[in-house]
């Protein structure tokens, strides 16, 4: 077991080998704006610690995680459970759940650190997961479970300083415990936020609050600006520009303008990629290095291509317009090659925006798990390929007849490709040159190409055999990042070149606070009014659904199905025939198979049991009798 540190004083001069286990920060979520005493950091502390220990007591040794997960388990009891809850005392036992999270991190951490308890601490850190979901769903007050269980942000003392304040939500989405991820309270609490029936309140974004007007069924009191950081809206106008973004794409590749003068559709298109760009590097210069991801590399080398197109673009139109000018022609057919280089980004890019659909959400997910895997295969081809070449340019330099670079590179890419060139290389330093490419072919065709084949494998099974639980965190991580947007107010791509031009550039400075954000919202209010108007008709029609369920004693959310329409006039608890029919037929599924036997054996034993003692004592009393 390893030592740890005391959580409650600092060493500067202690080398600090910290290990970020989380998946990822997403975007900042205004925490150094929010007040939290030190005397209760460190209370938290001391939680997480009693947590910490019991957690180690109870998982002694390596277990697999089946018998942790199972409901009935035998480790994860509900004795352990409440145990857990007593942790924080009545004073901070809403805190429990978020110090689970930070005992999950710490021992993921310990599985980094302790190699050869790698296998316990990552048990271990399942449990943490198990019992703040048992914890989660046991609760009976759903609206202490949102506000105060996973909505309100905490921070523990660590090092002599106060962690960055956070809430089970987002550090949940962080660590990717996806067990707490699927639980119910937690998937409601997501669709609440997604749709904004719990936003952040107004001045003071650290603290969430409910959507006072969600049940107000008069239109104009959803038509307003504000409902704009609903992720749901977002999220709708992110896929409307991007389909605006990918036909303008389609009407500027088939519309070729020989000239090579930039005309409306050209200028559209380099201005919405100007504005991405933007968003993206406010994004990364907030965030920094955490924010890459598989996507936004993806969007950056589109962005990329297009800048070039573009530069390509102005080259050309730095020369004459003259028809004979080779040099504007060239420079213009680059900038094409460009542009019609990049249509297949186009049209994949919009598998970003469809994550939020099930089936498509789920794949995104081996998809990027694949990629993540494939990073081994092309780090171990690199080192491959990078030997061979330099023992074939090596041949190819004492061998004078015989093209360098282009031909050796063009080979070994084709084996890749698994279409291998053997005429290339039969004279080539023979027998040497020959021999080595058959080598080659045979580690990277035989030997990495089924190694990259058994890690897609195994990447897909993991994945596909939990595939619900992937798409609600990756549901949760898409909200969460719009929860965490970094600006106040709202100016999607392409219209946050609207702000930076006309809004900050020329007002921000000399405004003052309230007429600034009132400028904001007015234009706001301008340019987003066509998706206000649906947005409000939504949201009123949810109103009345709202209040209607509010009549029947029902939850907000709750929506009737087929059969609670048909169920209206069947009560069971008056039917007492039938309850006692069900009841009597009932197994116990908390058994299994191996304890159900055993209780009826324990029975028959007790049967026995008193059967033998019942003939004992007849034969005494027969005894005393005849003695007598």
């Amino acid at each position: 077991m390893g030592h740890w540190r005391n959580l409650f004083t600092a060493d500067p001069g202690r080398t600090r080998h910290r290990i970020q286990v989380e998946r990822r920060r997403l975007l900042p979520a205004y925490a150094a704006d929010e007040p939290h005493a030190s005397g209760a950091s460190k209370e938290l502390a001391k939680v997480a610690l009693r947590l910490k220990y019991q957690i180690e007591q109870v998982v002694s040794c390596e277990v697999k995680d089946k018998f942790l997960t199972d409901p009935n388990s035998r480790i994860i009891t509900d004795d352990v459970v409440a145990t857990a809850m007593k942790a924080g005392g009545d004073e901070y036992k809403a805190c429990v759940v978020y110090c689970l999270l930070v005992c999950l991190r710490w021992f993921k951490i310990q599985a980094s650190v302790e190699l050869w308890d790698s296998d316990l601490h990552e048990v271990r850190a399942v449990a943490c997961e198990v019992i703040a979901k048992r914890i989660i769903e046991s609760e009976p007050d759903q609206d202490y479970v949102l506000k105060d269980i996973l909505l309100k942000r905490y921070s523990i003392f660590s090092e002599g300083v106060e962690t960055d304040p956070a809430n089970v939500i987002e550090r949940s989405v962080d660590l990717h415990a996806l067990k707490i991820i699927s639980s119910a309270p937690y998937q409601r609490c997501i669709l609440y936020l997604w749709r904004g029936w719990i936003c952040q309140e107004e001045g003071n974004p650290t603290n969430f609050v409910e959507y006072s007007e969600k049940a107000n069924t008069n239109y104009w009191v959803h038509f307003h600006p504000d409902r704009m950081r609903t992720p749901l809206y977002q999220n709708v106008c992110q896929i409307l520009f991007s389909l605006v973004y990918l036909a303008v794409y389609t009407a500027v590749i088939n519309t070729v303008n020989p000239t090579g003068d930039v005309d409306v559709a050209e200028g559209i298109l380099y201005g919405m990629t100007v504005a991405f760009i933007c968003d993206e590097g406010l994004k990364f210069w907030k965030v920094g290095w955490n924010y890459l991801e598989f996507w936004n590399a993806f969007n950056s080398t589109l962005y990329t291509i297009l800048i070039v197109s573009l530069a390509m673009r102005f080259i050309a139109l730095a020369h004459s317009t003259s028809a004979n000018d080779e040099q504007r022609r060239l420079y213009n057919e680059l900038s094409y090659n460009f542009l019609a280089f990049a249509g297949p980004m186009f049209w994949m890019r919009m598998m970003l925006y469809l994550d939020s659909v099930r089936f498509f959400g789920a794949m995104f997910v081996v998809l990027r798990v694949m990629m993540k895997e494939s990073l081994i295969f092309f780090a171990l081809l690199f080192v491959v390929m990078a030997g061979f070449f330099q023992a074939f340019v090596g041949m190819a330099q004492v061998d004078d007849d015989y093209p360098l670079h282009r031909n050796i590179l063009q080979g070994m890419v084709n084996s890749i490709m698994q279409s291998p060139e053997f005429d290339t290389f039969q004279e080539f330093a023979f027998p040497f040159g020959i021999i080595l490419y058959y080598v080659f072919n045979f580690i990277v065709m035989t030997v990495l190409l089924n190694i990259l084949i058994a890690l897609y494998n195994s990447a897909y099974e993991d994945i596909s055999g939990n595939a619900t639980d992937e798409y609600m965190a990756i549901f949760a991580q898409k909200t969460m990042q719009f929860i965490r947007a970094p600006d106040e107010n709202v100016f999607i791509p392409p219209f946050n070149l609207i702000e930076i031009l006309f809004l900050i550039a020329p007002f921000e400075w000399w405004l003052s606070r309230n007429a600034y954000a009132k400028l904001n919202e007015f234009v706001m209010g301008v340019i987003y009014s066509p998706l206000l108007i649906f947005a409000a008709w939504v949201e009123t029609s949810r109103a009345r659904q709202i209040q209607w369920n509010r009549r029947h004693g029902e939850a907000d959310d709750e929506y009737a199905q087929e059969w609670e329409h048909v169920a209206t006039d069947v009560n069971f608890d008056l039917d007492d025939t039938w309850k006692e029919q069900v009841m009597e037929s009932m197994p116990d599924i908390k058994l299994d198979n191996c304890t159900y036997e055993l209780r009826e054996l324990k029975e028959q034993v007790r049967m026995l049991t008193g059967m033998v003692k019942e003939l004992n004592r007849e034969v005494m009393d027969k005894k005393a009798d005849g003695a007598s």
